[in-house]
Order: structure tokens, then sequence, then C-alpha cells
């Protein structure tokens, strides 16, 4: 019987979206397993691939003749496989739902560092002319295929190629590289570094420190940087240390782990009050009935959801399954972790974009070698390696970045159903204010629904919130981006020691820059969007392609120096902060200054600490924070999201509020609320006003009823873009005219339309968007669509399928 192997290899296109049989080779037939990676040879030439294998199957001589002439698997990328049956299977349902290939889902699980670098090289095969072998190969066989098409006789070596007497190889590369430093191990016996102290002088005090680590280490190896920091044992004591026969230096792995250097003060847990202990109680009943079960653990902010979420992985721990805990923001994860290594110290990995990529292999290799047994962390932490899991726990899970916005278009929670019922096992979404999609299961019994109508601290109560109109507020005179009654509570906090959280959603200095004499807005020249201006590199940039220009002095068009900056970003209110309140320490949160690694949590921990008296921020600080000593919020414009054309805008609107809001009044102070905005009677800001949830989703799902909109119908986008207009719009109008034909008279299809942005990174988008309750030859359309585009992918045009995408801006 001879081995062959199914592999799916890394070509992500329709004709290659398919399993391609290898045969494996005597010297291979005991390593390659299914879920292994290998390096196949993949069409013609040298061109060598990464692949993963599918399935391993013996076949009989005739029925390998059957087969034909099959290539052979070149080589093992691992020594074991890097996916389970279980996320192969996963791999498959997300190629169907999701409309991508199988290889990119594959790819998706894994950290960014096990997929495949691809290096081309250009061989010499037979005789070339001595000149070119000198000057272009420089007397090597063989060159980097890059240094072949840069160089100026390029055209030689094309008519020496096709007289094939040069080839294209190709290498794939591994990245998953361990960290090797300089380590050493002893060569004496305790009794001989006894000995061994006796006989040096009595001055040799480094010498006899060195003595006395050998004396500890017994059989385990140390670093050189452990050696000097932990015992202050110098390099060059050690390298005496070899010198003397006492030891030798080896290579020694060390695992990259970004918590090292930490201090985790152990956690009990708490006493949980009714509302908690019945959520609790139904969530570890289900964990021991090895029962799936997807629940909504719907809690007012404050009423410690996290501990719930604690106790019920502490109970799947005690019957030895695992647990996931996602969050959707890296800005939550620190505070996140320091609770969950509290409480669960080294069983504890974590996985989220902050941390680098040499740290994630490490902490994913630590989870597939099952030295931990809980993983915290964003979106990609749903296909951790975890077997046997016991809890899998979606915090916030309303957040809108537990879709994925790339190929695959997954989202965090549908894969965390799907692995819960693969393990039989409960599946909790938290949230103070519940995506509509998820209450309405809810209200229908898909899910079950666990109320926590009050705080977890008996002393903390919900703030109350005040709405400022800033219409009035310019009427006043004062048009700043702080209302009188904002800065007088600012002051009275101040003045009290207590802390302040201040959100624009809006990050940079000033939203755009125009010339006032003939109205000329500074553009991308990429995109159609205005250059918002940055003053800490004294830049305009462009947030969606990354374009950098200088703020101009004068108009491009009319030449007037009358340029003046408008809108108002983060920046800009963190310099009229200081300007108002001279003696506060202000910290600023947004994406330009926490893009350094660790700046997230050096900037939490110093306002945890109550080293800054204001932390000013987008976003990323409404979700999760939790300090006592903050009694004020602050929302300076309360419209970012409600003007945007989404049907979501409300939504997202209501529960931004709602969220950022819950972070006053967490300790025994009594918390307060201050929400500027212009449309004061908006429901979605009376109702986060009151923390009325339940009014709200009611109000929204007439809304939503009314629009034909999610949850009503189910909703698909399809996305074509093209560097010219005419062809992504032409492509557009043939797609809707192909899905009316496949379609019943029921479904309803918009547009096709521009998209809110025409044109970024110079391709301009058309969308058209597809809203249906039941069509059953739809995904067969969807599916012809995707393969259909390949040839026009070729020529540039590119297609995209969304399943329920988060808005279609």
């Amino acid at each position: 019987m001879t081995k062959i192997a199914q592999v799916i290899v890394d070509v992500p296109t329709m004709q290659t979206d398919t399993p391609f049989t290898y045969l494996i080779p005597l010297s291979l037939a005991e390593t390659v397993q299914t879920g292994m990676r290998v390096v196949v040879p993949f069409g013609g030439g040298n061109r060598k691939v990464q692949g993963f294998v599918l399935q391993v199957l013996e076949k009989t001589e005739e029925e390998l003749t059957a087969l034909g002439q099959l290539k052979t698997i070149s080589e093992v990328m691992d020594l074991s496989p890097v996916l389970n049956g279980e996320l192969l299977d996963l791999a498959e349902m997300m190629k169907q739902t999701t409309f991508s290939f199988k290889i990119t889902c594959l790819q998706t699980m894994l950290p960014r560092v096990m997929r495949a670098d691809y290096e081309k090289w250009l061989v010499i095969v037979d005789e070339i002319p001595e000149d070119i072998y000198e000057q272009v190969f420089h007397c090597l066989d063989e060159i980097p295929f890059q240094e072949a098409v840069s160089s100026e006789r390029v055209g030689e070596l094309k008519k020496l190629k096709r007289e094939n007497k040069l080839e294209v190889r190709y290498e794939v590369k591994a990245r998953n590289k361990k960290k090797m430093v300089q380590g050493f191990r002893s060569l004496l016996s305790f009794e001989q570094a006894e000995e061994a102290k006796e006989d040096l002088r009595k001055t040799a005090h480094k010498q006899r420190k060195l003595l006395a680590l050998l004396q500890q280490l017994e059989d385990k190896v140390c670093t050189l940087v452990d050696a000097n920091k932990k015992y202050q044992v110098s390099r060059g004591v050690i390298q005496k240390g070899e010198e003397n026969g006492w030891l030798e230096l080896v290579e020694v792995e060390v695992k990259r782990d970004p918590y090292a250097y930490h201090t985790f003060k152990p956690s009990q847990p708490l006493v949980l009050n009714d509302e908690q202990q019945a959520a609790c109680q139904a969530i570890t009943t289900h964990i021991h009935q090895q029962q799936h079960k997807t629940f909504l653990l719907q809690g007012v902010t404050g009423s410690g959801k996290t501990e719930v979420y604690l106790q019920g992985i502490a109970e799947a721990l005690k019957l030895g399954k695992t647990a996931i805990m996602l969050v959707p923001e890296i800005a939550l994860t620190p505070q996140t972790v320091h609770r969950f290594k509290s409480r669960f110290g080294n069983q504890v990995a974590v996985l989220h974009s902050a941390l680098s990529e040499g740290e994630k292999y490490d902490e994913w290799r630590k989870i597939e070698k099952k030295e931990a047994q809980v993983v915290v962390g964003a979106r990609s932490a749903i296909f951790a390696p975890l077997e046997n899991i016991g809890l899998i726990i979606l915090d916030e899970e309303h957040e809108t970045s537990y879709k994925q916005e790339d190929t695959p278009r997954y989202h965090a929670r549908n894969i965390a159903i799907w692995r819960g019922k693969y393990h039989q096992c409960p599946v909790v979404l938290g949230s103070a204010t519940p995506s509509l999609e998820s209450r309405a299961r809810a209200h229908k019994q898909v899910y079950q629904l666990l109320p926590l109508t009050k705080r977890a601290n008996t002393k903390a109560t919900l703030p109350s919130v005040n709405v400022v109109d800033m219409r009035e507020e310019i009427t006043k005179g004062s048009m700043q981006s702080f209302s009188e009654t904002l800065l007088e509570k600012v002051q009275h906090r101040l003045d009290r020691k207590e802390q302040v959280v201040l959100m624009l959603n809006r990050r940079g200095y000033s939203s755009f820059v125009m010339c006032r004499d003939c109205g000329y807005v500074l553009p991308c020249p990429n995109c159609d969007i205005s250059l918002t201006l940055h003053m800490d590199n004294l830049k305009m940039k462009c947030h969606y392609c990354g374009h950098e220009e200088n703020i101009p002095k004068e108009c491009p068009i009319c030449q007037s120096h009358k340029i003046r900056y408008y809108g108002t970003g983060t920046q800009k209110v963190e310099e009229e902060l200081q300007q108002l309140f001279p003696t506060a320490s202000i910290l600023r949160m947004d994406v330009d200054t926490t893009r350094r690694k660790g700046a997230h949590e050096r900037l939490l921990k110093k306002f945890g600490e109550r080293k800054a008296d204001i932390l000013l921020g987008t976003q990323m600080i409404a979700k999760g924070l939790d300090f006592p000593n903050v009694t004020l919020v602050g929302v300076l414009n309360a419209d970012t999201a409600l003007n945007l054309p989404d049907f979501r805008a409300s939504e997202k609107t209501f529960q931004l509020l709602t969220q950022v809001s819950g972070r006053a009044g967490r300790g025994d102070k009594p918390g307060e609320v201050i929400i500027q905005t212009f449309n004061p009677t908006h429901y979605a800001i009376e109702y986060a006003k009151n923390q009325d949830y339940e009014l709200f989703y009611r109000h929204e799902m007439q809304m939503r009823h009314l629009g034909n909109y999610p949850p009503y119908f189910f909703t698909v986008q399809i996305v074509a873009s093209h560097e010219q207009e005419e062809v992504a719009a032409r492509k557009s109008f043939e797609l809707v005219r192909y899905l009316k034909q496949q379609l019943t008279p029921q479904a309803i299809v918009l547009g096709p339309t521009p998209k809110a942005i025409l044109r970024i990174k110079n391709r301009y988008y058309y969308q058209l968007v597809i809203k249906y309750k039941q069509e059953p030859e739809l995904a067969n359309a969807l599916r012809t669509i995707l393969e259909t585009s390949q040839k026009d992918y070729r020529q540039g045009l590119k297609i995209t399928i969304d399943i329920e995408p988060n808005s279609f801006i």
C-alpha cells in the first residue's frame, strides 16, 4: 500500500479551491499527518508552494495507477499537525458561509508567522554568455529573481529563459522561528562546586556567586540575560567560568511571554448577588451537563458580568475543560488580562494584535502544547487550538470589531456558536447594550436571556445623565469644544481630586483645512475624502490610504493665505484642555498615541494609579474600563455616528453613549454624564440619557421593520471595484441583472450605487445590497458570481461578497 495526501495549496483562486492529490514519499510516510503544513510542487517549472494536508489515504498499486502521474510532497513544515479535525471542519463551514477560499480560511486560523514567505531565484541550467555570467550572476549559479528583473540586461535574461537556459526556482521560507539565546549549564556536581569555592581567593566574590548559581541549577539551563538580571552574574564572569571548565555555553529557546515582567496579585472569587448567582448557575449547569446553549447575559454597566465569566470559567477548569474569552478592543485587553491572570495565573494565554508576531506565535504554541487552559483575546482568538472546550464567552457582543472586514468575512459570534455546538458547551454573549439581532433571538428564545439589572457594587449607582443642546451654546457665542456646563463640571471634579473621562470619536487636530476665500478643501489624491490635520508631526493625513503631505501655507487654487482649520479632533481638544485647565494632567488615548507596543497598558495604568486627572480619547475608552475614581464622563459630540448614512447609526449611537456613560460612578462616589449634541430630541440620545435599553429596543425594532432591515431581513452586500469607474459600474449593473433572474420576487435588490466614499486608494467602488428572508437559490448564485469573477480579477476587477455586513457605507 502506498500513502497519498489530499492537499489544499496556497493559491487562492476558484480553480485551486479544491484538494490536489500528492504522493507521500517513503521517507515521509510515517511523518505526514492530517492538519500538517507541507511544501509541494505546483504548476509548471520549479514552483513550490505551501499546502495543508486535509486527508491521508492508502492506495493499492491498481488504484494508484488509475490516478495517473502524481507529484510528490517535497518536505514537511511541521513535526505535528497545526490544525486539528475540528478546525479543518470549521474551515469548510467558513468557506461555504463567507464565500471565501478554503486556503484563506485555514491561514486565518494560524498566527501570521505561520504563513509562508516565498523567494524566487533565477537559476542557470545551460551555457550562457560569459559576460552575463560575470556581470549579472557574479559567477554564481543563481541570483535572487528581484535582482535579475532590476538588471539593465533584463531583456537578454528573458530571451535566455525562453531558450530554456535559465529557469525560475521557487523556495518556501518558514517564518515561525523559535527565539534562541545564549545560555549555560553546569558541568560541576554540588560537591565539586564547593571545592572550587575553597580554591578561590577571598576577594573573588563574583566567581563565588557564579558557583552558587551553578549549584542551584543542577541539570537546568540558565540564560545569560537571567543570570545578569536575576543573579547579578555578568557575561564576563560566565566566560571565565567556561575557561575554568565549570560550565558549558549552549543555545536555549526562550518563550516570548508578553507578561513575563508583570506581577499579578492572586484574586479570590467575589460573593455574587442574586442575579449574578442565577446567571452563573444557568451557565455552569450546562457546563456540567455538557449541553450547548447560547446565553445572552444582558447586564447594565458595572453589573459584574466579568465576575460571572470568571466563576463560569473556574467551574469549567474544575472539570478539566478549557475556555475562550473574547474582548472586542485592544484597549480592553490590559484590564481583562490582569483580572484573568490574577485569577488563573499561568493557565491563561493571550492573543491579540498588539503583541509582536513572535509573542503571538509563542502564545499559540503554549495553547497547542496544552500549557494553557484559558485563552483571552480579540476576534482571532476564537480559532485558538483548544480541545475539550467547556465555555466560550464574547464580552461586549454587540461590537462591530467582531466582524472581520477582509476575506474571509466571518463574525466571531457565529464561529463561537459553531464551536459551542461542536464541543457541546455553553456560549455566553455579554453586553449592556446587545445588538438588535441578539436581543431579538433572545426574545424568540433562540438564546436564553440572563438579565443583570443592578450594579454589583451595592454602593455604586447608575450615573445621572444630562444632555446639553449645543445649538444654545452657539447662541451664547461660545462655540468651543466644551459647553459652559461641562467646563464647570470638569473644574468641580478637579477641585475634588476626582477623575474625568472625555470622549470625542474623531482623532487628529482638525477634520479638514479650507481656504476662506474660495472654499477649497485639501483632498486626498488617492481617495474621495479630505485630509485630516495632525499637529504632532505637522502633516495632513488620509485615514483611509495613509497618504501624508505638508500643511499648505497658501491655497493651491486662488493663492490666498487665508487657510483655516475646521472641525475638531482629539489632538486639538487636548490643546484646548491644557489651556483651560493648566494644572490638570491630561492623557490622550487614540490611534496616534497608542501605536507603540504596550502604549494602551501604560496609559491605562497611569490613569488607574491616579497620575492623570483627565483621560481624553476616542471610542476605545468607552467600554470595559473600570476606574472607581471616575465621577464625570463627557461626550463632546454625540452626533458623530448619528449623521452617517447607515441603518445602524441610531443603534451604534445608543450603544456608544450607554457604554461610555457606564464608566462613571463605578465606585462609592456618584457619577455624572454630560452629553453634548445638536440633536437633543433624537430618540437614541433620549433613551441613552435614561439608560433605557428596553424602550430603545422596541422603538428601533419598529424602525427596522418599516425599512425591511435586520433582524427582520437577512442582507448581503456585493461590491465591485476597479481603477476605472465605468468598469466597476458596468459590472455592478451586470450583477443586478443576473441576480434578479435567480432570486424570487420577494427579494429586495438595492442599487447598484457608488459607495459613500466612491474612491479609495485610486480604486472606484460600487455596491448593491440584497435583502431577503428565504432565497433557496441565493447561495448558488453567489458561488457562481465568485467563480466567474476570477477572469475579471486578472483584469483588475475585484468582486467582494459580504454576508450580514456591519454597514452599507
